[in-house]
């Protein structure tokens, strides 16, 4: 009789599943030969009983068939699992094809998904593309604007005018902002002889395109469309590196366009990377002394500022002052706005003697060239004002305030008499009359309807009403400085925007000696009235 060696169980757990159904095979083949055998053999004893007389015989051959019954039902038994093993087999193969073909429907869906995303980006590219040359388009219309507007101011050019052969050229520093800022018209004539140093000095003037470029963009960043602004800008710039290289005066003033859309997403970094490659630029191409400089080493000083560093804007903001002072001279509008800039950047570090002399001289140019109403007069006096108040010189802030609010009173009802009285003496005299408790009641029109002359869009008016309306109440003369509020509040009702509220209320309401010292500390947040080229942000 045969006999099966199965291996040991090191190596059963080493066999993989193809090894393990090919060695289940053999084993079943063995077992159904050894399952034969012993029946044969288990048949051939069976007769030998037949033939055998002895009972003695009898019984140990019946012994022999009954060890061999067992051992063809074990071999049964060995066949039964065999046979089970081979229908898990069967079993675990078709799991596995099912497997396959799941794995095979997920890579499909991947598939799909990626081609899903491949289409949407593919229409987000479109659409960028779309809007670019919309903006693109709408640039070209602006343009062309321009350009017709060119034609008719050249069909009413002097003779005179026609032999220089030169356009009148805008100043380059209105190009570049530092914020929204709004050019009045008593300073648009003063431009001329700014732009004409500037072409004398480096014969270079900015293109109308960019021009027309600059101001949409703006446009788009003032909507917060920066997906619009960024792309052209970039595009631009590509185009005009290509056309003329890395090196002109072009490609510089377009570093300073998108620099001014990063500075709004308060990319400060990047916007301080191209800021200082147009300076170069500029530097390079233009000369050191040029306008132009002057105005990227502005807006330097105002990115600088908007950070904090004011240590670092400093000495930016008075090299562009001394250039300006140098082609423009020292009694331009426009060095006029720079000195506006340096003292704000002087007053955020507690610099209050200089703070006072820029701003005087500033104060004196506005006065002379442009005329005791135009805008940047009232501003400037505000902020020299809001110089007093942080030093404590409440009287000479209190003289200046009270100038803003008699100037703006003539120039909408004319001169000051008896009858015709500005809206701070108003107030005085209801605090006289309510200390004699006489209070007069008598509504804002019997006094001429000085609140409405607040609908005129004067943002530093109304900020001197509160300003010296705190001031009042700093005195003890309530009743003066609750109409000076109740006028102020009547005037943002009228529809004026709203200003931002100094901190000069509390400033006012703190005591003398060491508590005013604590308040004069908690003034550097007080904000001033900004210039025309928006010198609060530095």
């Amino acid at each position: 009789m045969s006999t099966m060696v199965y291996p040991r169980d090191e190596k059963l757990e080493k066999l993989s599943q193809e090894e393990i159904i090919s060695n289940t095979k053999l084993v079943i083949q063995g077992l159904e030969a050894l399952k034969n055998e012993h029946n044969s053999i288990l048949h051939s004893l069976l007769e030998t009983i037949k033939c055998l007389k002895k009972d003695e015989e009898a019984n140990v051959v019946h012994e022999k068939s009954n060890l061999l019954r067992k051992s063809v039902e074990m071999i049964e038994l060995g066949l039964g699992e065999a046979q089970v093993m081979m229908a898990l087999s069967n079993h675990l193969n078709a799991v596995e094809s099912e497997k396959q073909k799941l794995r095979a429907q997920v890579r499909r869906l991947c598939q799909e998904n990626q081609w899903l995303r491949d289409e949407l980006a593919n229409t987000q590219q479109k659409l960028q593309k779309s809007e670019q040359s919309v903006a693109q388009l709408e640039e070209e219309k602006k343009h062309l604007e321009f350009m017709n507007q060119l034609k008719k101011y050249d069909e009413d050019v002097s003779p005179s005018e026609e032999k220089d052969g030169e356009p009148p050229k805008d100043s380059l520093d209105d190009l570049f902002p530092n914020d929204e800022e709004e050019h009045t018209q008593g300073m648009q004539h003063q431009h001329n002889s700014a732009a004409v140093a500037a072409a004398q000095q480096g014969g270079y003037e900015i293109p109308a395109r960019l021009r027309t470029l600059h101001n949409l963009v703006i446009q788009y960043a003032s909507q917060g469309r920066y997906e619009v602004a960024v792309p052209l800008c970039k595009q631009a710039l590509e185009d005009l590196e290509k056309t003329s290289g890395h090196d002109h005066p072009d490609v510089a003033t377009m570093l300073n366009i998108l620099a001014l859309v990063y500075r709004d997403q308060n990319k400060y970094k990047e916007a301080a990377h191209l800021l200082n490659d147009a300076l170069s630029i500029r530097e390079k191409t233009l000369g050191k002394d040029h306008p132009a400089v002057a105005a990227t080493l502005n807006n330097l000083a105002v990115l600088y500022g908007k950070r904090g560093k004011y240590k670092e804007a400093e000495p930016l903001c008075k090299r562009a002052l001394e250039i300006r002072e140098k082609v423009l001279g020292k009694d331009h509008p426009d060095v006029a706005k720079q000195l506006n800039n340096l003292a704000l950047l002087c007053q955020n570090q507690g610099k209050y003697e200089e703070v006072e002399y820029y701003y005087c001289r500033a104060l004196e140019i506005y006065e002379c060239r442009l005329g005791p109403d135009d805008p940047n007069v009232a501003k400037t006096k505000n902020n020299l004002a809001s110089c007093f108040l942080k030093q404590g010189k409440y009287k000479e802030a209190e003289v200046l305030y009270k100038e803003i609010l008699t100037r703006a009173h003539e120039k909408e009802f004319g001169s000051v008499d008896a009858e015709n009285k500005p809206i701070w003496m108003h107030a005085e005299e209801r605090e006289e009359m309510s200390k004699g408790k006489h209070r007069d009641n008598t509504p804002y029109g019997e006094y001429g309807g000085w609140y409405k002359a607040c609908k005129v869009n004067s943002p530093t008016v109304n900020t001197t009403l509160r300003n010296l309306g705190a001031l009042y109440r700093r005195q003890g003369k309530m009743e003066a400085a609750e109409t000076l509020e109740e006028c102020a509040m009547r005037s943002r009702k009228q529809g004026l925007d709203p200003v931002h509220q100094t901190r000069v209320v509390e400033i006012l309401k703190e005591g003398d000696g060491s508590e005013r010292r604590r308040s004069r500390d908690s003034l550097s947040s007080v904000k001033y009235e900004s210039g025309s080229e928006g010198g609060d942000e530095a």
